[in-house]
């Protein structure tokens, strides 16, 4: 078959690790967020079966279609709204209402073309300012952990170094079986935390709260968009792949309409983990990237079927593992985004404004540092005009 053909050891390797940071970025906040909103033991496996299944299946069914690596994720700030709730603020039923109502809100924008419109108004360099500040966050984190794990870090950065020379597309592959050798050696794999068992989806019946969808759906949809989809976008702009945005927003909807009694709250494009699969390091020919994207989508299927077991397989790896393997493979990324950033000297100043705002990590109104970004960059764009035609 064609498409097996395409498929590569970088490849899958690629969309292992972006399963990885997929599923780190924000699993421990959704097992709050659950808890938070009363949830059982039952239940909060339910929410695990359904982000992965959305995810897997989202992910997998466009990229088969289009043949371009399309990339969603559960929304990891989304998560982080939901554990901030004190239990007895909402019931479960009136959150799954929310949900629904966040995923209507998305379809809406999504199939409008509003959404894409939008995105069409700004800059390049402004997009990849904004993805490259997005980015970075996460690969100074990874760097960070060189105080609890020097020798971890420092090694496989060395491994990488040198594999980027020798045999760059299996660079990521020599860093993650490098790191878990020295994982084993040092006895860091936590194996008491390997407990398998399947997960079984749970209804949860809606309840639609006027104070539920205020309170919920429009913060979930606000952070969502601006905070995922954006630099969700961006990634998919950067990396020069053509693809039908509105329709892929507004399919994330449907996924959230349907999955939302399961546990599934919110999807969106990714933002940090797609460039894993959309940038060289995946596969040189961009052609057949769309099969790290595949084997992504595969992974979270198999993570699934496994609902919250899949917590503990994530538990037994030393966190600056997984953190370091993707700073490093995000490395190429960031580089590509800054260089376009800077490319265009008019543009430069409100580039930089859009990467060092989003870099920040700044919270405003419950809207984070990405939109904020865009909102700078943009003002200054417009100034600058202004100035320029007097």
């Amino acid at each position: 078959m064609p498409i097996l053909k395409d498929f590569a050891l970088s490849t899958i390797t690629a969309g292992f690790v972006a399963s990885l940071v997929g599923l780190t970025s924000g699993i421990v906040l959704v097992f709050q967020a659950a808890r938070a909103l009363g949830a059982d033991e039952a239940q909060t496996a339910s929410w695990v079966w359904a982000l992965c299944l959305g995810m897997a299946v989202l992910t997998i069914v466009p990229s088969l279609r289009l043949r371009v690596p399309v990339m969603v994720a559960f929304s990891a700030p989304g998560a982080a709204i939901l554990a901030t709730l004190t239990p007895g603020d909402f019931t479960l039923s009136q959150a799954i209402g929310a949900f629904i109502v966040n995923g209507v809100l998305m379809a809406v924008v999504g199939f409008s073309g509003l959404f894409e419109r939008f995105m069409d108004r700004i800059p390049l360099p402004l997009v990849s300012a904004l993805l490259g500040g997005v980015l970075a966050r996460f690969v100074i984190s990874g760097f960070a952990d060189a105080t609890t794990a020097p020798w971890l870090i420092a090694i496989t950065t060395i491994v990488f170094m040198v594999a980027r020379r020798v045999a760059p597309r299996y660079s990521v592959l020599a860093v993650l079986i490098v790191g878990i050798g020295i994982s084993i050696i040092s006895r860091s794999i936590a194996t008491e935390e390997l407990v398998w068992s399947l997960a079984r989806p749970v209804y949860m019946a809606p309840t639609f709260n006027l104070g539920a969808i205020i309170s919920l759906s429009l913060p979930l949809f606000i952070v969502t968009m601006a905070g995922q989809n954006l630099p969700g976008v961006a990634a998919f702009r950067q990396a020069k792949y053509e693809a039908p945005i509105s329709k892929l927003v507004g399919t994330t909807g449907v996924g959230t309409i349907v999955l939302a009694p399961f546990g599934g709250y919110a999807f969106n494009l990714s933002a940090v983990s797609a460039p894993l699969c959309l940038e060289a390091p995946a596969h040189e020919d961009p052609a057949r990237r769309y099969t790290a994207a595949l084997s992504n989508g595969g992974f979270y299927l198999l993570a699934g079927l496994f609902g919250t077991s899949i917590t503990g397989a994530l538990r037994a790896f030393p966190t600056e593992l997984i953190q370091i393997v993707a700073a490093l493979a995000l490395l190429p990324t960031i580089g590509n985004s800054l260089g376009a950033a800077v490319s265009a000297p008019e543009h430069r100043e409100a580039a930089m404004f859009t990467f060092v705002i989003t870099l920040s990590g700044v919270t405003i109104a419950k809207i984070g540092s990405p939109f904020w970004g865009v909102l700078a960059g943009v003002l200054a764009m417009v100034i600058a005009s202004v100035r320029s035609s007097r």
